[in-house]
This record gives structure tokens, sequence and C-alpha cells, in this order.
């Protein structure tokens, strides 16, 4: 019965994060308060260490400023930001086999419907970089997969859900800003 308990915890917990990783942030910047059960199971020697506020869905500091979209290396993520700073929507991407170097980009090209490197149907692609002989971009595949690509090819396409490839064609027009983070 524990088990069963513990799964379904994990379940509700990791369906409130994904649920929170796209909430407006005067939704997702509200904590809830800590129930009984979770100060019981709470170390009995705290830390006297101050803990650091955690954001872990804020836009990079490092990532400029004015409209532009940003993407983390490391983080495997993309931020819209708007004119204001306020970043619109952040999700998960799938980077390619071939990434840029950090740095600040524009978009260069956009096409609707395309057959990617990978020879997967891909759509809304946001192209902002050549590295060597691959042009890299954001889009989605048409099946909405978001699979690793084959380590021996060398692709440039940061796959995303299809939703949030259709979010970042209305955001990301030709010109507007990529910044590329570590």
């Amino acid at each position: 019965m524990a088990g069963l308990t513990a799964a379904a915890v994990a379940v509700v917990s990791f369906l409130a994060y994904q649920a929170s990783a796209n909430a407006p942030e005067s939704v997702a910047s509200v904590t809830p308060k800590a129930s009984a059960s979770a100060s019981a199971s709470a170390s009995p020697h705290p830390s006297t260490k101050p803990g650091k506020p955690v954001r872990p869905l804020a836009v990079p500091a490092d990532s400029g400023t004015g409209a532009r979209v940003v993407y983390a290396l490391k983080d495997r993520r993309v931020w819209l930001v708007n004119a204001k700073e306020k970043a619109e929507r952040t999700f998960a991407v799938m980077p390619s086999t071939v990434s840029p170097l950090p740095g600040t980009y524009g978009v260069t090209s956009r096409s609707g419907s395309v057959q990617g490197s990978d020879g997967v149907l891909i759509e809304h692609v946001v192209r902002f970089v050549n590295v060597g002989d691959v042009v890299v971009g954001f889009s989605a595949a048409q099946d909405g997969s978001m699979e690793s690509p084959d380590p021996t090819s060398k692709t440039g396409g940061v796959r995303m859900t299809r939703a949030d490839g259709e979010a970042v064609w209305t955001f990301a027009t030709v010109g507007v800003k990529v910044v590329v983070v570590p």
C-alpha cells in the first residue's frame, strides 16, 4: 500500500511540475504552503546556510535585453521574452547534434513545412545560424516526436512540441533576436 501511495504522490508531483512550467508568472510564482506530512519528513538538523531563491524557469540573467528568443544549451530550454522583459512562454527542447556557440543571432529565414535533415517532416521552421555547413533552427516534427537525434548525423534542428513550435513561429519573425546561452 505504501508503494502505491508513493507512486501516486510522484505522479501528482510530476504533473504539478509540468503544469507550473507553462503557467503565467502570476500563478507560477505562488508557492504552496508546506503540508504537515512534508514537514514531518524534514531533516532534524536544518541547514544554517540561507536558502538561495530558486526560479529554475526564470529567464537566464545573461541573455540580453528586449524582445528575444533565449536558447539555453545546458538546460535544453527556450524562452520567448517580450519587449517588456517578461517571459511569454518557456519550454523544454531536444537539441540537435550541432549546436551554435553562445552569442546573439537573428532569425534569418523561416519555412512553414519541409523535410528535416534527418528525413522527418517538420513544420514551423525558424532558422537563425549556420555552424559550418549545418543550418541551426527551431522546428517541430509533424508527427509530434521529439526523439534524440542520431549522434552520427550532423543535424541542426532544435525540436519542440507542435504547440511550442507554433508559438516560436508566431513570435520569431525574420530579424528577431535569438540569444544562445551556455
